[in-house]
């Protein structure tokens, strides 16, 4: 997530199809004279809507002259695009090398058990998305994770534990 990024539970409450087109409109057409700029505006959808509905790639291939196949590549090859709206909150584990050599693999272990989804999942409850990133940029004081778009170092399972304690929705986590 970028910084400008709304944390996880102020996303958009889902909109009426017409009325999201008109919102992705809106939001990519600050981009539509850039070259190059279909990825800031995906960027800008994203941070704003949570994710990127296959219904928005019909929309942004029309506003920037592409076809839906290109949209949708786009889309499709970078993994910071969600398909799916997130949960109330978002648990982002590294999962690169640095992290991994930390404990990256107990701390996974320890939040889908926690969290009750594996990871690239959302719960059936909506209260959380568990997501692997591949490096948050803090390798020095690894593992992290993002919780919420906010960075987290030296994570341990314990402290994974008291980190999701006081989050909404997240009591009846097992």
């Amino acid at each position: 997530m970028s910084s400008s990024a709304m944390p996880s539970g102020a996303y958009a409450v889902e909109a009426p199809p017409g009325a999201r087109a008109d919102r992705v409109r809106a939001l990519a057409a600050a981009h539509a004279a850039e070259p190059g700029g279909l990825l800031p505006a995906l960027h800008a959808l994203h941070d704003a809507l949570g994710h990127i509905d296959d219904a928005d790639v019909p929309v942004l291939a029309g506003l920037f002259n592409l076809s839906r196949a290109e949209v949708h590549g786009v889309v499709t090859y970078y993994h910071h695009f969600r398909r799916q709206p997130p949960g109330r909150h978002v648990v982002q584990l590294c999962r690169a090398e640095a992290c991994q050599a930390c404990g990256g693999d107990a701390l996974a272990e320890a939040a889908v058990l926690r969290l009750g989804c594996a990871e690239g999942q959302t719960r059936a409850d909506g209260a959380v998305t568990l997501e692997a990133v591949y490096c948050l940029g803090l390798c020095a004081a690894a593992p992290a994770i993002a919780l919420d778009g906010r960075l987290h170092a030296r994570v341990t399972p314990e402290r994974l534990a008291g980190l999701l304690a006081g989050l909404d929705g997240l009591e009846g986590a097992p």
